[in-house]
């Protein structure tokens, strides 16, 4: 299996919204059981066998991802290459993900378990779309409403699109407010639309009722 292959097949995984749900588990889950071990910091492990290990050794992550390699011969890969040099805790869990064939979601669990630690640590991912970039001042207003609003930390990722004309849109999560001069004027351009229908049928109603009829 080629390194594209390879990469499109992550992508794909990374892509599939059914997959985020149980992204989702395994992370809170790696998360929890974390935290019942004392392990202080579980991502690091995480993080060095994504980028040290599968990301310096294309023909390893080959063999993890391939369905043309069976899960017991993954395991016992595992066990030869990976467990010598890791913890019992990191390498129990990559043994859960080969056993359900969950081990190419890795790199989806990582994105998702730095977002729950930092729900956890009261802080909250936030995009932010505006027509030009925005001034220091703008971000410290945003961040000081949004805790004194919602009460979390706001981490910004900000994006620029002029199409906006002004204002800006904030996504947190699934929910998206919108204050940009573009929404404001198709809310606008609706209303006026809508009041010249309601006059022009009010005219109707006038003609077709004639006073005296």
């Amino acid at each position: 299996m080629s390194d594209k292959s390879t990469k499109n097949r992550l992508d794909n995984v990374l892509e599939d919204p059914g997959a985020l749900a149980i992204a989702t588990m395994y992370a809170r889950s790696y998360m929890t059981a974390a935290a019942l071990n004392g392990v202080g910091a579980p991502e690091e492990e995480l993080n060095s066998f994504l980028d040290d290990v599968l990301g310096s050794f294309s023909e390893f992550e080959e063999l993890l991802l391939s369905d043309a390699v069976g899960r017991d011969d993954k395991l016992a890969i595992l066990d030869r290459t990976i467990a010598p040099k890791a913890s019992e805790f990191f390498v129990n869990f990559l043994r859960v993900l080969i056993r359900h064939g969950r081990i190419a979601m890795l790199p989806m669990i990582r994105r998702v378990l730095g977002r729950l630690q930092e729900e956890a640590a009261g802080k909250r991912r936030v995009r932010v779309r505006s027509a030009k970039p925005l001034s220091e001042s703008s971000r410290s207003q945003i961040r000081e409403q949004l805790m004194i609003k919602l009460g979390f930390e706001a981490l910004l990722q900000e994006t620029v699109d002029a199409s906006l004309i002004g204002g800006m849109i904030l996504q947190i999560g699934d929910t998206v407010y919108d204050s940009s001069l573009r929404s404001r004027l198709k809310e606008l351009k609706g209303r006026l639309v809508e009041k010249a229908l309601n006059e022009i049928q009010s005219g109707r109603d006038r003609f077709s009722h004639p006073e005296g009829d």
